[in-house]
């Protein structure tokens, strides 16, 4: 071998070995260390070693703290996209769970339209409810009736509808008053019967009083429920 490769290896040699006795030498500082004396103020004289194991546990901290300021916003924020996940997953299964039974609920829609239409063609109007008295009227004479009253009330306005009842009474046999009370039931305007009460006449026993209380509606349209609300709104 030639004598500059020797030189340089035994340089590499002398190297490791002061480099050993460095690191040896600040192992043995940090383990005679009494951490119960240690101030901060006197960072400066402590062992490498510990210096680097401040530098590391501070920066640690410094990471720990900010990832805990940052990862607590993103966690507000998980748990709303969270509560809102729960929230839209609940209204999609809502809304698939109508639109699977949208086409019979169409059908019943269709339904309930032809049945109030066919309902509100048995209401009468007002121009008709003089007619309807008269109906009621040829009931008691085809019965064989005698008519004691039939008269209007005042009207009673509803959210929907309009109520006019009628004060009926009239007198006759048992058989004849039932069959008066079928007649109108039958009638083809809707008449609904309250409040009947039925009596003997003094003079005769056979014959008896009926007077009840009927009622026949009429239909509000939204033309007409709007203007008397205009009306009637300050």
């Amino acid at each position: 071998m030639r004598p500059g490769s020797d030189r340089t290896n035994v340089g590499k040699l002398s190297s490791d070995k002061r480099s050993r006795e460095y690191w040896s030498r600040e192992w043995q500082r940090l383990r005679d260390v009494d951490w119960r004396d240690l101030d901060i103020k006197e960072a400066g004289g402590w062992p490498w070693l510990l210096k680097v194991l401040s530098c590391c546990l501070a920066l640690l901290v410094a990471l720990s703290a900010m990832g805990w300021l940052v990862v607590g916003e993103q966690r507000e924020g998980l748990k709303a996209a969270q509560r809102q996940e729960v929230r839209l997953l609940s209204d999609y299964r809502s809304k698939a769970s109508e639109a699977a039974f949208l086409p019979e609920m169409r059908e019943q829609l269709a339904s309930l339209e032809a049945q109030m239409t066919r309902l509100r063609t048995m209401l009468p109007t007002d121009a008709e409810i003089p007619s309807l008295l008269d109906s009621i009227s040829d009931a008691a004479v085809d019965n064989r009736l005698t008519i004691e009253t039939i008269r209007l009330r005042p009207t009673q306005t509803q959210a929907h509808y309009i109520e006019q009842p009628l004060d009926i009474q009239v007198r006759g046999g048992y058989h004849q008053l039932a069959r008066f009370i079928a007649d109108i039931a039958a009638l083809p305007r809707i008449v609904t019967q309250h409040d009947f009460s039925l009596e003997p006449v003094e003079q005769r026993g056979d014959v008896l009083r009926l007077s009840l209380l009927a009622s026949t509606y009429s239909y509000r349209d939204e033309n007409e429920r709007a203007s008397v609300d205009g009306a009637v709104a300050p």
